[in-house]
């Protein structure tokens, strides 16, 4: 036999209840876009390293360890994006699409990060974002927020998560706070876990972020990024504060919040649950004004967000909240009893699927009665159409509730739409 081919390490299928709750989740942060009114971009997989490791910075776990980089036949060395932001920018960078122009995108597919595979962490992953150009202010970080609140609360999982958010201030004021920090981190050398010791000089902030406990304890006394913000971030993060406030949503300020990519300031939040373990967090994002004249462009703000396809559906899952509707094959199941009524219940089908949205499932294959019978009970349909030999001759059809206590119809076919439709009800 031959060697049987498996997908490559860290890097999964979706199919059955897993693809149908990823079609509806789709289905879910597409309607939240369009009532904001956010277009869709689409960017390419496949971009040149150069863009990563200047938008996110060199220094970073993402670009240092994690990027799958190759050569393609011509020397040029590219990377399968790792993250959606950069894509966006370089596209309307590229596109002419940014500068003195206020732009909101969303986006969605696939990204690559070479980590050691565990539950809602693969190797290939999948992002839902959002993108907004040209606009400074707290409101549009308030509104991107406010998205993201209304997206969980359409999945059902709004109980289930907390927003964390921060300001990373400006990058002046971060200098000055970085040169502080590094003096207590190097104070405290020997106390820091070994991946702190490693970022002090590279990437000192990340250390704020570090999963230790033994140096989160130490962190307790080390200087915070608040006490060395101006009054324009200040003012900033009060502003999306009150925002958040006014619209209901509940946050917690978390001094320690930085994000893992290098190219924030000011607004960093987080929407994470306690109910994935380790991989407790399901969205991030925040304001990066500078990033489009960083990689080329001229001066334009942007914010935007992202969350991981992957972690959602499995909070969807740990919180029970799969709608029921796709727990079934179908919500109606038609069949004929015998064969010489298959023509015309494939008609009827055809009928049904012009006016209605529903999953519909037609018998195929034949068998007994008692055979078709399980497997329109297996189906987990809600209705049974069903076209027996009297039906057939009388132009009618019978309409069987397969869950409840609901009674069993016969019916005219010229009516049989609307009342499958009251039936419904």
């Amino acid at each position: 036999m031959s060697k049987l081919i498996q997908a490559v390490r860290g890097m999964y299928d979706s199919h059955g209840m897993d693809a149908r709750l990823w079609g509806r989740l789709d289905q879910a942060y597409a309607r939240v876009m369009r009532r904001y009114a956010y277009d869709a971009v689409r960017t390419p997989i496949v971009e040149s390293v150069g863009l990563f490791a200047r938008a996110i910075g060199e220094v970073t776990d993402v670009v240092e360890k994690e990027m799958y980089v190759f050569e393609d036949r011509g020397g040029e060395k590219l990377a399968l994006r790792p993250e959606g932001t950069a894509g966006v920018v370089r596209a309307g960078i590229e596109n002419g699409l940014l500068y003195n122009q206020i732009q909101k995108f969303w986006y969605a597919g696939p990204m690559y990060r070479y980590e050691r595979p565990q539950k809602g962490r693969n190797r290939q992953f999948h992002q839902m974002g959002a993108e907004v150009f040209g606009l400074q202010g707290p409101d549009i970080d308030i509104e991107l927020i406010e998205m993201t609140a209304e997206l969980w609360r359409e999945l059902g999982i709004l109980d289930g998560v907390t927003l964390e958010i921060n300001t990373l201030g400006q990058s002046d004021e971060r200098r000055a706070y970085r040169d502080q920090l590094v003096e207590f981190l190097r104070a405290n050398f020997d106390a820091l876990d070994a991946d702190s010791q490693n970022r002090v000089d590279s990437n000192p902030l990340r250390v704020l972020d570090s999963k230790s406990p033994d140096t989160q304890a130490l962190l307790a006394a080390a200087p915070t990024l608040m006490d060395f913000l101006g009054d324009q971030s200040r003012a900033h993060f009060d502003a999306l504060k009150a925002g958040l406030d006014d619209a209901g949503i509940a946050y917690r300020v978390n001094p320690r919040l930085v994000r893992g990519l290098d190219y924030y300031n000011l607004t960093v939040f987080e929407w994470t649950t306690q109910h994935l373990g380790a991989q407790g967090t399901i969205c991030g994002g925040g304001r990066y004004d500078g990033l489009v004249e960083q990689l080329g462009g001229k001066p334009t703000p942007g914010v935007g967000f992202a969350l991981g396809v992957e972690r959602v559906l499995l909070l969807i899952e740990a919180l029970d909240q799969v709608p029921g509707d796709l727990q079934r094959d179908a919500d109606v199941f038609m069949m004929a009893t015998s064969d010489a009524g298959e023509t015309r219940i494939r008609q009827l089908a055809r009928e049904l699927r012009a006016v209605s949205d529903q999953r519909i499932s037609v018998l195929h294959g034949g068998g007994s009665f008692k055979s078709r019978m399980k497997k329109a009970d297996r189906s987990g349909a809600r209705v049974l159409v069903l076209l027996g030999d009297d039906e057939q001759a009388n132009n009618q059809l019978s309409l069987k509730p397969l869950r409840g206590q609901g009674e069993q119809i016969t019916i005219a076919q010229h009516g049989w739409l609307d009342a499958l439709a009251a039936l419904d009800k």
